[in-house]
């Protein structure tokens, strides 16, 4: 009988292996989980869902998306991916969209961590210390 922690173990272990240089492998994923539906053994349901999950937390954590009031200029962009890339791994994908809600300023989202510098973020840390 496999528990769930020998289960947690073995996806840790599988999601090491498709580490490159820091990065998830998409190739090396698509093929562990092929064998895993395949492979039928006890057990092997638990480890995929395990290790779904830890692809699924790895992929949030080098996802960027920047939000802005106006749409930035292409050099801002680029600074802002460099940076991103500099402080989160080079696997880090970036996205920009646009928030007229934001005022002005800018809001980074990455994983769970968030950077906000808009005019209404500020606004509504003025607005929770008042209450």
């Amino acid at each position: 009988m496999v528990t769930a922690k020998h289960q947690q173990r073995d996806a840790r272990q599988l999601f090491r292996l498709c580490l490159v240089n820091g990065v998830v492998d998409e190739g090396r994923v698509r093929e562990v989980v092929r064998r895993g539906v395949a492979g039928g053994r006890s057990g092997s349901l638990g480890v995929m869902s395990h290790f779904l999950r830890l692809v699924k937390l790895d992929r949030s954590r080098h996802a960027a998306t920047v939000e802005s009031a106006v749409p930035l200029p292409p050099e801002m962009r680029a600074d802002l991916t460099a940076m991103l890339g500099q402080r989160y791994g080079a696997g880090t994908a970036t996205t920009f969209a646009e928030d007229p809600a934001l005022i002005a300023g800018v809001r980074i989202r990455v994983g769970s961590d968030v950077y906000d510098g808009s005019v209404a973020g500020r606004l509504a840390e003025l607005e929770a210390r008042f209450r």
